[in-house]
């Protein structure tokens, strides 16, 4: 009977310890999930995975020999009434060089709409490499009827690229952004018809 009661109480014990150890799993599961988006966003901008850019404070002070294509691209949701397109194509900049360049919008619509913009370079093992020092990236652009804007961008290709072997033979770069319709505005329109000029930085 002592034996019995003796492995009753050790299975007891067995089933408690495995009973901690999946609500320990559990909540580590739903933790993870509530953190995974933030840290996917950190994890791609750390390390350009995906074709994320980098940001920028200061220039490059190196400047190399070795020239690199930068070809531009943009893209409008459906639900978004605009025109959208970059103001050149393309432009060949030595890697560390500093160049601008600006993108085009026309709401095309009949009133007034608020447009925001992804962006990803291809191919995506560059995006650790670019980098933006000023752009409209994530920002609400709030554009009247028939209105146009242009939105400038600043980058520079980190010259460290020369040195990576999987990308020693890159020639070009693609820079796209997509602009898709925001539903609920941060701010009224009105406020933000004197933007000023620091939210333009990323």
């Amino acid at each position: 009977m002592v034996s019995n009661a003796r492995n009753t109480q050790e299975l007891s014990k067995s089933n408690r310890k495995v009973a901690v150890v999946c609500a320990s799993v559990f909540v580590c599961m739903i933790g993870a999930a509530y953190a995974a988006v933030p840290l996917y966003n950190l994890f791609c901008s750390v390390t350009g995975f995906g074709g994320t850019t980098q940001v920028a404070e200061t220039a490059s002070d190196v400047v190399i020999d070795r020239t690199i294509t930068v070809r531009f691209d943009g893209n409008v949701n459906h639900e978004l009434s605009w025109k959208f397109k970059p103001g050149q194509r393309s432009v060949t900049m030595r890697m560390g060089e500093t160049a601008q360049i600006h993108y085009e919008a026309t709401n095309t619509g009949s009133k007034t709409t608020v447009g925001t913009s992804t962006f990803n370079v291809s191919p995506p093992t560059a995006g650790i490499y670019f980098n933006k020092l000023e752009c409209f990236c994530f920002t609400e652009q709030a554009l009247k009827a028939g209105e146009s804007v242009e939105m400038p961008v600043v980058f520079f290709v980190d010259p460290d690229m020369d040195k990576d072997p999987e990308l020693k033979h890159v020639k070009e770069i693609t820079l796209s952004y997509t602009f898709f319709p925001v539903e609920q505005p941060e701010r009224p329109v009105a406020a933000r018809a004197e933007k000023p000029e620091a939210e333009t930085k990323l």
